[in-house]
């Protein structure tokens, strides 16, 4: 099937702070970068792995609301644990501390905040090639 999400948009207060967290911190990779009349986007990944994520800042004299807005953003990681120490090793917070959940086969779960309050869902990227129970319960349904 040809029809996918190729990336996320979310407005960030600073985005040289933004693009710095997202890559040295979650360890994401820029893919590219836009300079828009009304805003300058950095388009950060995990390369051909997943949704990217577009940091978009206004430039136009508009104020978008920026902080805590009710967003998740899930990502699969190699340590949930390992991110939310670097998280918490920039000032910012850790909503719920990485742990198992049962419900998806015991795989560590935490919560953390990004710069602009965004929510992260740190969850543990599976060992094996087989689709993590979260997916194939969003395609599946309950």
């Amino acid at each position: 099937m040809s029809n996918h999400t190729g990336a996320i948009g979310i407005a960030v207060s600073d985005l040289d702070r933004s693009v710095d967290f997202y890559t040295r911190v979650l360890g994401m990779q820029q893919i590219t970068t836009f300079a828009l009349p009304h805003m300058d986007e950095v388009v950060v990944g995990w390369g051909r792995r997943g949704a990217a994520i577009v940091l978009m800042h206004y430039t136009d004299g508009s104020d978008p609301v920026t902080t805590n807005l009710p967003i998740k953003l899930v990502m699969y990681v190699d340590s949930p644990t390992e991110v939310a120490d670097r998280i918490r090793a920039e000032g910012l917070e850790i909503e719920r501390e990485p742990a198992p959940v049962p419900t998806l086969g015991n795989a560590i779960v935490g919560f953390a905040k990004d710069p602009d309050g965004y929510l992260l869902e740190l969850l543990e990227a599976p060992v094996s090639s087989e689709t993590p129970k979260l997916e194939r319960a969003t395609r599946e349904g309950p």
